[in-house]
């Protein structure tokens, strides 16, 4: 005999109305009220074991140099995890560290998880790392990354112009000297920044000197000591720095105002991310503020979708929009 919702609230002692809403993923039931009553649904038959109930936020490292070393990531785990709250499905943390040698058969028996959804925090991610994920059986999307091919969700930032608009500020504030501080982990993310950045300065007509480019390391410590070591041979500095994301522009800030450039008054810095420590350091750095709480949100509305079938052949790449926090980094020189 099929189970009923009543015979469900009979077991859980649950009304068949939280029953409902729990199943349907609405809100108003919190969520150790609805693991129970999807634990029950399961165990009684009334779910099958395919039903998906379970959103797992897979985080692939390729190295671990980036998603490890900010909290920028923090804020976003934390809007992905409220969605999945409110939504009313269950969320689990794996990684996938690339350098392990059993990587693609870890990656394999998640995909195929009964009653589970993947979306990969794929922010490490090169050309050719989405392979494995490719005609995953279970709904799938990707964070933080895109690929030219048209078979992903995704949901990622607008690296390209959001780096454009905040060149066009240090533009704007008279600077025609503008150097570039190279992250030197190339994810595609900082790839698609610098060409945000080439393109601002060719609107303008100012042009690109790859004398002004200088790479860094992509955590706090190696940018500071690898500017460090820069500003050791006395090179000739522009007037303004794009830097691919706060990490490497605070790192590089504490290493010229050690060597005695003053910031913004010798040489002036933006930054990418906001990261809570951007607005307490000394000068407090201009930047790009990204929505990432809230690209932890929309990756969950959106593995939503596909879980409910709706518009399922429909591939979308939805992407956020960064705003400039105006602080005390950038010097007006006109």
């Amino acid at each position: 005999m099929k189970v009923s919702i009543r015979d469900l609230s009979k077991i859980t002692g649950f009304s068949p109305a939280t029953i409902s809403n729990a199943l349907n993923h609405k809100k108003g039931v919190n969520r150790e009220t609805a693991q129970e009553i999807f634990r029950v649904a399961r165990e009684t038959g009334y779910l099958s074991a395919n039903t998906v109930t379970k959103i797992r936020l897979l985080l692939f490292k390729k190295n671990g140099r980036i998603i490890e070393d900010t909290p920028f990531f923090q804020s976003l785990i934390e809007g992905f995890e409220e969605e999945c709250h409110r939504l009313g499905y269950e969320m689990v943390i794996s990684r996938a560290d690339q350098r392990d040698p059993d990587y693609e058969e870890q990656v394999r028996e998640l995909l195929h998880e009964p009653g589970a959804a993947v979306v990969v925090l794929a922010t490490e991610m090169m050309e050719g790392d989405l392979e494995p994920y490719r005609n995953a059986p279970c709904p799938l999307v990707i964070l933080d990354h895109w690929t030219e091919s048209m078979e992903f969700n995704a949901v990622l930032i607008n690296n390209a112009d959001a780096a454009r608009m905040i060149t066009e500020h240090l533009l704007d504030n008279g600077h025609r000297k503008v150097g570039y501080l190279r992250g030197s982990f190339r994810i595609k993310g900082f790839r698609s920044r610098f060409v945000g950045f080439q393109t601002a300065l060719r609107k303008r007509k100012v042009p690109y000197q790859e004398e002004y480019t200088v790479t860094l390391g992509t955590s706090l410590n190696e940018a500071y000591q690898d500017m460090l070591k820069y500003l050791e041979g006395d090179p000739k500095l522009p007037t303004a720095y794009f830097a691919d994301n706060d990490m490497i522009a605070l790192g590089a800030m504490k290493a010229l105002q050690e060597k005695g450039y003053r910031v913004p008054e010798d040489v002036s810095l933006a930054g990418f991310d906001d990261l809570p420590f951007s607005e307490i350091s000394s000068p407090a750095l201009t930047t790009l503020r990204v929505p990432n709480r809230e690209m932890g949100k929309m990756a969950v509305r959106r593995i939503s979708e596909l879980i409910e079938g709706i518009a399922p052949d429909a591939v979308t790449k939805t992407q956020v929009c960064p705003k400039i926090v105006y602080r005390n980094t950038v010097k007006r020189i006109i």
